[in-house]
């Protein structure tokens, strides 16, 4: 919590750089206290990484998806708010979301340099549920504009996250008369056989007992895309009379 008191102290002596370095010395006073708390992709981290630091960069990816139409969508902030409430709760969401209204305003924001830093820190599982959440943010005021699309394909690119996930990912919410098969990641001219084969792997891939975590955040996560998944499956299998 001191992090986020820093981050504020910080804004108001010397506005956005000291609300990034009153960030940083909060959470390492947190972590001295113990007092770090987990964030809903921290049990994927692959090297040590503070859940300050990569709720930093989560927060300016956010911003980044959120202005890549050249319009702030309100729609698309209350995803986000609503997102950091039912993590945190209310009070600490409220702290969160002043610092992100503050990168919110900042001007260049790097997706690359995040995406490398993330890259070096986490599991290719957690790029992919962070893909999935931004996906989310662009959808949240109905629709995904063709600028938000190519932003989220070069985050995708930049997070080293395969064009054939990035694809079923997308598919899961932009609809298309191929939609099913996109999410398995197969062609229309799959085979039944290479059909039943694809599900097994994508149920396998997203199936909610392979995350191994108390955050019921992460939990909702897989099993939303595993419920697509069985439901891509359940539309071939009509279509085909399987």
């Amino acid at each position: 919590m001191i992090k986020w008191f820093a981050a504020i102290l910080g804004y108001s002596l010397f506005r956005f750089p000291g609300a990034i370095m009153g960030f940083f010395v909060g959470s390492f006073i947190d972590n001295l206290r113990g007092g770090g708390s987990s964030t809903v992709f921290s049990d994927f981290t692959r090297q040590q990484v503070s859940p300050a630091d990569f709720e930093l960069n989560l927060l300016s990816l956010c911003s980044i998806v959120i202005k890549a139409d050249g319009k702030i969508s309100q729609q698309e902030m209350d995803y986000v708010r609503q997102y950091f409430v039912a993590t945190y709760g209310k009070e600490k969401a409220n702290a969160i979301f002043r610092t992100f209204n503050e990168i919110n305003k900042k001007r260049e924001i790097s997706a690359q340099n995040i995406c490398e830093y993330l890259n070096q820190r986490t599991r290719y599982e957690v790029r992919l549920q962070l893909l999935h959440f931004l996906f989310g943010i662009a959808q949240a005021d109905g629709a995904t504009s063709n600028s938000e699309l190519n932003k989220l394909n070069e985050i995708a690119r930049y997070l080293k996250v395969s064009a054939r996930d990035f694809d079923s990912i997308k598919a899961m919410f932009i609809k298309s008369t191929d939609t099913a098969y996109k999410i398995l990641e197969i062609e229309k001219s799959a085979t039944d056989d290479e059909v039943k084969k694809a599900y097994r792997t994508m149920a396998k891939k997203y199936h909610p007992d392979r995350v191994v975590t108390k955050d019921e955040a992460i939990k909702k996560g897989a099993e939303e895309k595993f419920k697509q998944v069985q439901k891509a499956y359940e539309e071939i299998q009509k279509q085909r009379g399987l």
